[in-house]
C-alpha cells in the first residue's frame, strides 16, 4: 500500500502537479483503491488542522505583513547601517544583522526576502557589490528567519512531532545567532580577500540617535515576542496575537503609516499564504496516515536503529537524507511527511527532541537554497530581476557557513538545548 502511495506521489510530481495536490490525490486514490472508509478523507484532513499551535501561523504571517506595510524595515536597515560603520563589507554585514532582527517577527525565509530582499540588494549594488554576491548573501541570511523565533516551520514541526512548541522556538535562538556569526565571518574573509567596498554613509551621534528613536517601536516587537515566550506568560498562539496587536498599535498610533486599506491588503496576503500552508498540512496528514497504516514509521525506526545506535551518526545520516529531500520537496511538506516517520526512532536512540527539531528545520531551510525546487532562489530572482543561474552562482559560497552551523547543531546538543533548559525549568 505504501509503495503504491509513494509511486503515485512521485508520478504526480513528475507531471507537474503541485505538491499539496499530489499528496492529497495520491492518498485519496490509495484510500479508495484499498477499500478504506471514504469518510477518512475529510476526518483526517480536518483533524490535522485542529491544533492550537497552528493558530499561530496566520497570526505571525499577518504580523510580518503589517510591519512590512509600515515601512519599518527601511528604518531598521538604516539604523544598523549607521551603527556598523564604514569598514569593508559593512553593508553586507548590515544585511545579515537586519535579517536576524527582522526574523524576530517574520517566521519564514520567503517573508524575509519579500520584506528585505530588494532593500538589501539595492543598497549593496549601489555601493559597488556584484549583484550575484548581493543576491547570495540575501538568500543565505534569510535562512535565519525560520530558525529564530517566531518560526512557522518550527511550530509545524512541534505539532507533528509532539514536542513543546515554546521550548522548540526558544531552542532556535542560539543556532540562529550561530548562523549569523558564521555568515559574518564569511563576509569578513571575502571582504579582506576581494577588497569589498566600504560604506559611504558617515555615521554621527545625532544621526544614530534620530534613527534609533524612529526604530525603537519596531525593535521592541521581537523583544516582546521572545520575552513573552521565555517568561512563560504566552504560548506561541498568544504571543502571535500580541504581536499582531502591537503591530496595529504602532502602525496607527506611532508611525501613522498604516492605513485601513493597507490592513485589508495584509489580511488578504495572510489569507492566501495561510490557505496554502494549511492545505499542505491537511493533505500531508492523509499521506502520513496511510504510511502509518502500513507501519512505515515502525519499519523505518527499526531500520535506522539497525544502522547505528550512536545519536550523532544517526543525525549525520538524517542530515544527508534531509539535504537531498530539501532539493526536491517543499519544506513544510517534507516536515509533515518525514518527521512522523523518523522522529520516534531518533528519540528512541537518545537524540534530544529539541536538537532533532532544530536539525530537521535547518536542513530543510538550506534546501530552500538548492535547485531545482529551492523557492528562495526564485524569490530573489524575481525581487532582483536577475536570472536564476546567476543567483545560484552567488549563493554557492554561503553554503560553507550554513553547513558548518548545521554540523555544530548536530554535534553539540547544548547549542539547541541550553536555553530551553535554562529558562523552562
Amino acid at each position: 500500500m505504501s509503495l503504491v502511495l509513494v509511486l503515485l506521489f512521485i508520478f504526480c510530481l513528475l507531471i507537474g502537479v503541485p505538491i499539496a495536490v499530489a499528496l492529497g490525490l495520491a492518498s485519496s486514490v490509495v484510500i479508495v483503491a484499498f477499500g478504506l472508509p471514504i469518510n477518512v478523507l475529510a476526518q483526517r484532513a480536518v483533524n490535522s488542522l485542529d491544533t492550537t499551535p497552528l493558530l499561530a501561523v496566520p497570526l505571525f504571517i499577518l504580523a510580518a505583513s503589517l510591519l512590512n506595510a509600515m515601512g519599518v524595515t527601511t528604518h531598521i536597515f538604516d539604523l544598523v547601517r549607521l551603527l556598523v560603520g564604514r569598514f569593508r563589507g559593512a553593508v553586507a554585514q548590515v544585511s545579515i544583522l537586519v535579517s536576524l532582527i527582522f526574523s524576530g517577527v517574520s517566521g519564514a525565509a520567503l517573508a524575509d526576502i519579500g520584506a528585505l530582499g530588494k532593500i538589501q540588494i539595492d543598497q549593496m549594488t549601489a555601493q559597488g557589490y556584484k549583484k550575484n554576491f548581493a543576491a547570495g548573501i540575501t538568500i543565505a541570511a534569510a535562512t535565519i528567519g525560520p530558525i529564530f523565533p517566531p518560526s512557522i516551520p518550527i511550530i509545524i514541526y512541534a505539532s507533528v512531532a509532539n514536542v513543546s512548541a515554546v521550548q522548540l522556538l526558544i531552542a532556535g535562538i542560539v543556532p540562529a545567532v550561530l548562523i549569523t556569526i558564521f555568515l559574518m565571518i564569511q563576509v569578513a574573509i571575502v571582504a579582506r580577500i576581494y577588497d569589498l567596498p566600504r560604506d559611504t554613509v558617515s555615521p554621527s551621534l545625532r544621526a544614530v540617535a534620530r534613527k534609533a528613536l524612529v526604530s525603537i517601536p519596531a525593535l521592541l516587537a521581537p523583544i516582546l515576542l521572545i520575552g513573552g515566550l521565555i517568561s512563560g506568560y504566552f504560548g506561541p498562539t498568544e504571543v502571535a496575537g500580541v504581536t499582531v496587536a502591537y503591530a496595529l498599535l504602532i502602525g496607527f498610533c506611532i508611525y501613522r503609516t498604516l492605513t485601513p486599506r493597507a490592513v485589508l491588503e495584509s489580511l488578504k496576503e495572510t489569507a492566501e499564504a495561510t490557505a496554502g500552508v494549511l492545505f499542505i498540512v491537511s493533505t500531508a496528514a492523509l499521506f502520513a496516515w496511510v504510511l502509518t497504516l502500513d507501519q512505515v514509521p515502525a519499519k523505518a525506526g527499526a531500520f535506522l536503529l539497525g544502522l547505528s545506535d550512536d545519536p550523532f551518526v544517526l543525525l549525520l545520516l538524517l542530515n544527508v537524507l534531509l539535504l537531498v529531500v530539501g532539493m526536491v520537496l517543499e519544506s513544510i511538506a517534507a516536515i509533515l511527511i518525514i518527521a512522523p516517520i523518523v522522529a520516534p526512532a531518533m528519540h528512541a536512540a537518545g537524540v534530544d527532541p529539541l536538537q532533532l527539531g532544530i536539525v530537521f528545520v535547518l536542513n530543510l531551510m538550506i534546501g530552500l537554497l538548492t535547485p531545482p525546487i529551492g523557492m528562495s532562489l526564485y524569490m530573489v530572482a524575481i525581487v532582483a530581476k536577475m536570472p536564476v543561474h546567476s543567483v545560484i552562482r552567488g549563493v554557492l559560497p554561503f553554503f560553507i557557513p550554513l553547513l558548518l552551523s548545521l554540523l555544530a547543531v548536530s554535534a553539540v546538543p547544548a547549542v539547541s538545548t541550553m536555553l530551553p533548559k535554562l529558562f523552562m525549568q
